[in-house]
């Protein structure tokens, strides 16, 4: 089955030498003439590409989750590699989740790049089969899509390597404008999105792999973004206006019927429940192999505390707690099950008594796994069907083509619905559905770039800090803060080469 395969241990031996710093040699040539000479080594090439999605989510708690109002993740008196996301610091172009971030994403491209290459020189005379090699070639086009959407999110320009490269060249190229990076990206998109099969073509063993429909979300998520406010940062939002061609993404997913709202909140994160209607796009992981290939994001949000002291279970590796913010926990009305399901409201053991509130959202106390805490049984979504519909929603109060009755207040209200809310809302605002996709989505990345793609991320965060920053241990928030820094090793590895983001 795909989960067992996706991160098989001689995939990744394969392509260590392919670390993403300026200083290593980024592809292997020799081994990839030794390689690619049957159908299994382009599967086990494919294999290493998705394999630089492993981190994905754990990088989404800490850049974006913890950055944005819904934690405020302050210094607790020692020393923690989120300390400085939240609190706005100038000094993080050397922090490891900074660092991880710029350097796991350019593997996945570099690996991406690689297979690409080989399978244009050899892959007519090794997959005899023509939509196999369709399938294979669209769903690295996704990938690497994937991967430097993901960069000019986080970084906006970076380097534009389309192609493979020695460690010489790879020294001499510049960031590209953010717009020239988008081209790219759509025009991976596209080819995939001609190449790749819907969820229901795929045989059982390749489920979880990139399929049509998983692309048209990343396409339209590229569209929404892209419309956002430039904000002046050189970021990911170019004010291209572009919401009808989200839409137009987003309708060809919801004619396709391959997915649906789940009646339960709770059974969209069930461990039992994976692969469920709600999913568009699974990070699939596999517990008890050897090597470990299970899931270690459950617990980035949640303290060690928890585990040990009230739980009795062994030691995970969120170390202390990162507390829900005061404003989100009163955002919630009493009875919306997201707040319940989402959120542990303290906890105590002893004598000692933890008021603040964390983040649970992912954790099943039976699956906590008791021999490595690398090696959690599920799955991360990356986008599921609510997510889609409110992006929709979000389109249409944008100007794009749609019903404000069925596509925003009908959406909006059925998510609500289902949270165990019965009062509906009519004539749904932008600020209304902000706020009900952060209640919907906590835990899940998407408040900080919600709060970006919106322009309300300045006037959010200045005033959250105000109130919610009692003890003045947070730095006033700046716009350059919507990018983080260019890693301090890549700047250090090719002294000239990149300009640093601006407030660093």
């Amino acid at each position: 089955m795909m989960k067992k395969i996706l991160y098989l241990a001689f995939s990744l031996l394969l392509w260590s030498s392919c670390d993403m710093d300026l200083n290593q040699q980024p592809i292997s040539d020799a081994s990839s003439e030794t390689y690619f000479q049957t159908v299994d080594d382009f599967n086990q090439g494919l294999n290493a590409v998705y394999s630089s999605l492993r981190g994905y989510p754990d990088r989404l708690m800490s850049l974006a989750e913890t950055r944005s109002d819904n934690l405020h993740a302050i210094s607790d008196g020692g020393v923690r590699d989120w300390e400085g996301i939240n609190s706005f610091h100038r000094t993080i172009a050397s922090n490891p989740y900074v660092e991880e971030a710029w350097e796991t994403n350019f593997n996945g491209i570099f690996r991406a790049n690689n297979y690409l290459e080989q399978l244009a020189q050899k892959g007519e005379s090794v997959i005899l089969d023509e939509e196999v090699r369709r399938r294979m070639e669209g769903q690295v086009r996704f990938l690497r899509a994937f991967y430097y959407f993901d960069l000019i999110r986080y970084f906006g320009r970076v380097p534009l390597i389309d192609r493979v490269v020695d460690a010489t060249e790879a020294k001499a190229i510049p960031r590209s404008p953010v717009s020239e990076v988008y081209n790219l990206i759509i025009e991976d998109l596209n080819m995939a999105i001609s190449y790749l099969p819907a969820p229901s073509e795929y045989a059982v063993q390749d489920k979880g792999r990139a399929n049509r429909y998983s692309a048209k979300m990343l396409l339209g998520l590229v569209y929404m973004t892209r419309s956002g406010p430039d904000l002046g940062v050189e970021g990911a939002g170019l004010n291209t206006n572009e919401w009808d061609k989200a839409v137009e993404q987003f309708n060809d997913i919801i004619a396709s019927h391959e997915f649906a709202l789940l009646p339960s909140y709770s059974a969209i994160f069930d461990y039992d429940n994976e692969r469920n209607e709600e999913v568009i796009f699974n990070i699939e992981y596999a517990s008890g192999a050897n090597p470990i290939v299970g899931s270690t994001f459950p617990w980035v949000l949640v303290p060690d505390i928890w585990f040990v002291e009230v739980l009795g279970l062994p030691t995970q590796g969120g170390l202390t707690i990162r507390p829900v913010a005061t404003d989100l926990l009163r955002a919630y009305e009493t009875t919306d099950v997201r707040r319940s399901f989402s959120i542990q409201e303290g906890y105590s053991y002893g004598s000692v008594v933890e008021t603040r509130s964390f983040i649970k959202k992912f954790v099943d106390i039976t699956k906590v796994p008791t021999t490595s805490r690398f090696d959690w049984p599920i799955n991360y979504i990356v986008y599921r069907y609510t997510d889609l519909l409110l992006l929709k929603a979000e389109c249409v109060l944008n100007g794009a083509p749609g019903s404000m009755d069925t596509d925003v207040d009908g959406v909006v209200n059925a998510v609500r619905e289902r949270a165990g809310l019965t009062t509906p809302l009519t004539g749904v605002t932008k600020a209304q559905l902000l706020e009900e996709r952060r209640r919907e989505f906590i835990g899940e990345g998407t408040r900080w770039f919600d709060l970006i793609r919106s322009g309300t991320v300045e006037a959010t965060m200045q005033a959250w800090i105000e109130t919610e920053d009692t003890g003045g241990q947070m730095r006033d928030f700046q716009m350059d803060y919507v990018l983080y820094p260019v890693p301090q090793s890549e700047m250090n590895t090719a002294p000239g080469l990149y300009d640093q983001n601006p407030g660093y």
